[in-house]
């Protein structure tokens, strides 16, 4: 009886923490594959990018653009892509779906939960936008919605609205991808970000927690000294 009793008491604990046990999640990414994105409304112009699948416990989520930028040993971020169906009312009668690659925004991934979500970037725009990210801070020249204006902007994952926005000045309006100004330069210790605009135009951001401070020159050569 008291065997009996004992083996159930194992039973019972060893259920226990089979229920208390969290789930692994496995996160893969498949191979390269490389696309045509198309610059141009009339196809006439067009770019190859090399571009993968993420899975996450067997199932596909996203296609991903690029190399991710590892956050902390459990978050990393990377840029998203997807087909959109671009075939006419007219066309669809008769004709298959006109899949069409075009690029998105960015997405962040937990290892731990394998939650994928995506990250708000305000007047990020997924043509003219070219991100650099440094730790949990992403730098980008951002674009208006009307089109017109570029700003410079600093945003920290985690809080709803950029640590930094700025004027850069007009937009260009050509149809050239990451056009807008060029990739933003990070620095460590002290940590600062500086924008180049078209006219080759610098303007050095100190960026210190949530407070983004503008360096005047003499500070900006001090700190590279």
């Amino acid at each position: 009886m008291r065997y009996v009793l004992g083996l159930i008491v194992i039973l019972l604990l060893a259920a226990g923490m089979a229920i208390a046990a969290p789930k692994v999640h496995v996160i893969v990414f498949g191979k390269w594959t490389t696309i045509k994105w198309f610059t141009g409304s009339d196809e006439s112009h067009s770019i190859d990018l090399k571009v993968r699948a993420l899975y996450v416990d067997g199932q596909l989520k996203e296609f991903l653009l690029g190399s991710p930028h590892e956050i902390t040993d459990r978050l990393f971020v990377a840029r998203r892509v997807f087909r959109v169906n671009d075939i006419l009312p007219q066309e669809a009668a008769a004709a298959a779906p006109r899949w069409r690659w075009e690029r998105g925004g960015w997405l962040l991934v937990d290892r731990v939960t394998g939650h994928v979500s995506a990250v708000n970037l305000p007047e990020f725009d997924p043509f003219y936008s070219a991100a650099s990210w440094y730790r949990d801070y992403v730098a980008y020249c951002g674009v208006s919605d009307d089109g017109k204006k570029v700003y410079a902007v600093v945003v920290q994952l985690g809080r709803r609205r950029p640590i930094l926005k700025k004027p850069l000045g007009e937009a260009g309006g050509l149809d050239v991808p990451d056009s807008e100004c060029s990739v933003p330069a990070w620095q460590r210790q002290p940590v600062r970000v500086t924008f180049t605009a078209k006219e080759d135009q610098k303007t050095t951001y100190a960026v210190r927690g949530h407070v983004v401070d503008t360096l005047t020159a003499n500070e900006d050569e001090e700190g590279t000294e």
